[in-house]
């Protein structure tokens, strides 16, 4: 039988051809391209997010706060402490601003164990102040559910407590120069929050609109830059800035302190303004207009901010 090549011999269309290992190297080296730049498009949308509900929650705030007022017929104070019917940084009881908005907040089971008859660091309210609570945490701070206060100067443990990322605007003084002082001695400033304060809406006269009252604080787990809504641990290092923040420097300004307010968020901090509204305010704000927001009556006029 002759032999037919056109049988025997197959058509080069039909041959298979596999990828050469440059090939491979290639598509594999696009790939890693494309996922390079997608990263930090998904990134940034899931920080978008983050920050939204962190807005959300500084909202639930101020309506909680106006609640507040609406009962009490004032704001909360940034804490509580008295001895002997004086005022005392470290006196009965230390449960803090965000302690006293838990009903309005919705944790009224939360509320009604809160012992106030002992101080926040008694035994007895181990288990209330370790209540870790949503709408107390920025999702974009890096915050552990629990920290360890420790003895002020010491690295001795006194009570674990839950943490928080946001903070009552205490004004434009320093607060640590409150550390140390003794019963009898007031802790306060120009903002909405300090020692016992009991301000109320006729005392805003600056307004509502253009003066902070809650504010973003940045936890640092190396720095030991923890925050808690429970209130002030008498004895604790630093405290006071734990729940309550000033305005010595601008938000995520490169020398911000364990005091100041800060976030996570590129450029500057979120702020619960006293009428309820949210406000990002930027690292780049002159120094002076942001000391102006915190002041309750400093006749200051900021329109632009």
């Amino acid at each position: 039988m002759p032999f037919d090549e056109r049988v025997a011999m197959p058509r080069p269309s039909t041959l298979r051809r596999a990828f050469t290992l440059i090939e491979l190297l290639v598509v594999i080296a696009i790939i890693a391209i494309l996922v390079g730049l997608a990263l930090p498009a998904i990134q940034h949308a899931r920080e978008a997010a983050r920050r939204t509900q962190c807005k959300n929650n500084l909202k639930q705030i101020g309506l909680a706060l106006h609640n507040y007022h609406e009962s009490h017929s004032a704001f909360p104070p940034g804490w509580f402490g008295l001895t002997g019917g004086q005022p005392d940084i470290s006196g009965m009881n230390g449960w803090g601003w965000g302690a006293h908005l838990l009903l309005e907040l919705e944790q009224t089971a939360l509320a009604e164990r809160l012992n106030c008859d002992v101080k926040v660091g008694d035994p007895l309210n181990a288990t209330t102040r370790m209540q870790g609570l949503a709408v107390f945490r920025c999702p974009s701070d890096v915050a552990p559910e629990h920290w360890t206060v420790v003895a002020a100067g010491t690295t001795n443990p006194l009570v674990d407590v839950a943490s928080a990322s946001y903070a009552g605007v205490f004004g434009k003084d320093n607060l640590e120069s409150c550390n140390g002082l003794p019963p009898g001695m007031p802790c306060t400033s120009n903002g909405a929050f300090f020692l016992n304060s009991h301000v109320r809406f006729a005392d805003v006269k600056d307004g509502l609109t253009t003066t902070m009252f809650i504010g973003e604080h940045q936890t640092r787990i190396a720095a030991n830059w923890f925050y808690t809504w429970a209130g002030v641990i008498a004895g604790g290092d630093n405290s006071i800035v734990r729940i309550l923040g000033d305005t010595d420097v601008t938000p995520n300004h490169d020398s911000v302190h364990i005091g100041e307010f800060a976030s996570y968020h590129s450029g500057g901090a979120q702020f619960t303004m006293g009428d309820g509204s949210v406000h990002f305010i930027s690292s780049n704000i002159d120094l002076g207009i942001y000391r102006s927001l915190t002041s309750l009556d400093g006749h200051e006029t900021v329109s632009d901010f």
